[in-house]
């Protein structure tokens, strides 16, 4: 208030009280500033009394965090051990307590309980003519064998366990001494049950352990988290071609929106990428943020690029647009840290003044390049202004030389039919995978992230395409644009 006074009268005793209560403040800081400098030189010495200590400095007084210990007496692992839950729970409570031998006895019971066998398929009259590896007709059988196919059944009023025993007979080649089976080769699990396996893990973020008890409460199939993995990194694999095919049409497509996000692998630090149109995402795993995993990515698009302001992005042979969204939220979290700056403040309102008819436009008519050209002039002058003023304070100074340098990449949606002017579609999808993230923590590999990103990249494109992921993998296509929608029960 006093400050606002003596900008408009000019009044000495004014100024002298704004001095005053200025001088007052830096004084306060100083003081402050010197005891927080005074405690940070200070050092812990056994023969020196201090008044302070730095806590970075002090030894914690116990772990804080779950994990194994390192004990100095080998008999205190043993004793160590003898206490975990689990240990008492099965070895020492059961001797004393009949209801937790009751209940350890039941869960025997329950993890030993055989299931029941839904179908029998006998294919043991399906001789092979010859070898398959020499061609040779000498062949004899070697044994009979089974194998058990364990999957669900989907109705229209739920889900089911579905178990099929496969009969089959070995053979082997009397020429080249090959073994094979008249059935062939394929998984343990089904395809519904992987499929629900990977929806529960992909689209609803289930941690491994709780789709294993899932599955053993829900269905009584005894599956453990490395099988869980198993079936992941299965799928995975077989969508590595659609995977390749969403990357494709991306790639040829007239719009790519970009970003990145850090993961944590093995104790270091990776980055994920994201390139995203309105139908397709893809996520690409790279070891580290450097431009080179843009390059050998997109180095062939010739496309409109929407991104951040990344330099990493700025090296692509195409044409750019900038995220003004997040110029918009830089601009403002400056002016909140200075809202006395007056040329900050008139940076601010002529970009919003700016702005504000062109979203107005996009909102009434859309992306359309026809209604969207007449803002060139209001840009034009925009320029102009910026040009004009000398600019005192380095934060706007340092503004203008931003809008100096992006000038050609600020504005290029106004010439383009359906280019956005923000970069959300990729915050959308980094948003996806940062809740993925979440579920998975810190203890994936290189290998197991990749497979994530697989099946994320088919979820993602999945719901940009309004499809249902889950019916999509029960399918068993790998074309998601020949999917119409889920088979019938």
């Amino acid at each position: 208030m006093w400050r606002s006074e003596w900008q408009n009268s000019r009044d000495p005793g004014i100024k002298k009280k704004l001095i005053t209560y200025n001088a007052d403040d830096c004084a306060a800081i100083q003081k402050v500033a010197d005891a927080i400098a005074h405690v940070c030189d200070e050092q812990r010495t056994a023969d020196t009394a201090v008044d302070s200590i730095n806590v970075k400095s002090l030894t914690p007084e116990y772990p804080q965090r779950f994990g194994p210990l390192n004990f100095a007496v080998p008999a205190f692992e043993q004793i160590n051990a003898a206490a975990y839950w689990d240990y008492q729970r099965n070895k020492v409570y059961v001797k004393s307590n009949n209801r937790a031998r009751r209940a350890s006895q039941r869960r025997q019971r329950s993890s030993s309980k055989s299931v029941r066998i839904n179908k029998f398929v006998d294919v043991m009259d399906k001789r092979p003519a010859c070898c398959s590896r020499c061609g040779g007709s000498a062949i004899y059988r070697n044994g009979r064998f089974t194998h058990t196919v364990y999957d669900l059944r989907f109705s229209a009023t739920g889900i089911k366990r579905w178990i099929v025993r496969y009969l089959f007979n070995r053979y082997i080649c009397r020429g080249c001494k090959r073994g094979f089976n008249a059935l062939s080769r394929q998984s343990r699990w089904g395809r519904n049950l992987s499929a629900f396996v990977v929806y529960h893990v992909i689209e609803l973020r289930l941690s491994q352990h709780s789709v294993a008890r899932n599955l053993e409460n829900l269905f009584a199939l005894d599956v453990c988290v490395n099988t869980v993995n198993s079936i992941k990194a299965r799928l995975a694999k077989d969508y590595e071609t659609t995977y390749q095919a969403i990357l494709g049409r991306l790639k040829a497509g007239s719009l790519i929106h970009a970003d990145e996000t850090k993961v944590r692998i093995e104790g270091s630090d990776r980055y994920v990428w994201v390139f995203a149109n309105f139908e397709e995402v893809v996520f690409i795993y790279g070891d580290t943020r450097e431009a080179k995993t843009v390059q050998e990515v997109l180095g062939d698009f010739r496309g409109v690029l929407v991104s951040d302001f990344y330099a990493a992005y700025d090296g692509l042979d195409c044409a750019h647009q900038k995220c003004l969204i997040h110029l918009m939220r830089d601009i403002n979290e400056d002016l909140r840290k200075q809202p006395f700056n007056e040329e900050m403040k008139h940076i601010a309102y002529s970009f919003a003044a700016l702005l504000k008819p062109i979203v107005e436009t996009v909102d009434q008519f859309g992306l359309k390049a026809r209604h969207l050209h007449r803002h060139r002039k209001s840009v034009a002058r925009f320029y102009e202004a910026l040009a004009q003023r000398d600019y005192q304070t380095e934060p706007a100074a340092g503004y203008r030389r931003r809008f100096e340098k992006c000038r050609d990449r600020l504005f290029t949606f106004l010439g383009y039919d359906g280019i956005p002017w923000n970069n959300n579609n990729a915050e959308h999808a980094i948003k996806a995978f940062a809740r993925l993230r979440n579920v998975i923590g810190t203890n994936s590999t290189a290998k197991s992230m990749c497979d994530y990103l697989v099946l994320l990249s088919v979820a993602e494109t999945c719901k940009c395409k309004g499809l249902n992921f889950l019916d999509f993998l029960r399918s068993g296509s790998a074309d998601i644009d020949g999917f119409e929608g889920p088979r019938s029960i």
